[in-house]
């Protein structure tokens, strides 16, 4: 009796141990077998990602090729800038030649002399410039005297008795005063203000008249060609420049 509980636990004993067996072999054996299927899945999901990643390098090369572009555009829109800022700035210094609607107006001595004992052959820089600030009042843009362009620091005055025009002198009559103006609106109101304009007058009295044309749409006013002098300036320096 006693040998057949032995054998029983026995037989017990060694089911229990190779139960444990088979299953431990079963573990063993099924990861193989899922790691062969995901390694195949992984591979499939890699050459996946590795197409999206060739899509998306390919759209950077894209986008980075555009950016060049633009940059590039926007590069020469700020150089186009600069050049229409300079050119800007050269026409509001008188430095280009200027072209438009205006009139011109020609100083000259009185054609008639029999009731003055000689002809007047120069013409005063006061009364000049008393003319020159009248046509600004009345809406000149662009003025030039005897082919002179008139800029912010040009100076009319008299030097040895001559009257000069910057660094130009006023030797002959006639010469011509050419006054370029908005448009021709404006260009009108100030051939009708000249008209009646006491400066006129006022050149009649020092022997000379003005002859005022009628508005032209289109005349030339020269540009300054001698070199603009600028004194008490210096460049600005960044932080940390020498």
């Amino acid at each position: 009796m006693k040998l057949s509980r032995a054998k029983l636990s026995f037989t017990l004993i060694t089911f229990i141990i190779g139960f444990m067996i088979a299953i431990q072999f079963q573990t063993v054996n099924e990861p193989v077998v899922r790691d062969t299927r995901d390694m195949w899945e992984l591979r499939k999901q890699l050459a996946k990602e590795m197409e999206i990643q060739s899509k998306l390098l390919d759209e950077i090369r894209v986008n980075e090729n555009r950016i060049d572009k633009y940059e590039s555009e926007i590069a020469g829109s700020k150089e186009e800038a600069l050049r229409q800022t300079l050119l800007e700035l050269k026409k509001e210094a008188g430095l280009t030649e200027i072209k438009g609607t205006g009139i011109v107006l020609t100083v000259e001595s009185l054609t008639d002399s029999s009731f003055f004992l000689e002809k007047a052959d120069t013409v005063s820089p006061v009364i000049l410039k008393r003319l020159i600030n009248e046509l600004n009042m009345y809406g000149a843009k662009h003025i030039a005297i005897d082919g002179e362009r008139i800029i912010n620091t040009s100076v009319i005055r008299d030097i040895n008795g001559e009257t000069k025009v910057g660094s130009h002198s006023l030797r002959t009559l006639p010469f011509d005063i050419v006054v370029i103006t908005e448009n021709k609106d404006v260009a009108d109101k100030m051939y009708n203000r000249m008209l009646a304009s006491p400066t006129i007058e006022d050149f009649f009295i020092d022997h000379l008249q003005v002859k005022i044309s009628q508005p032209e749409k289109s005349i030339v006013v020269p540009a300054f060609v001698d070199p603009i002098r600028i004194r008490n300036m210096e460049p600005v320096h960044e932080k940390g420049e020498s």
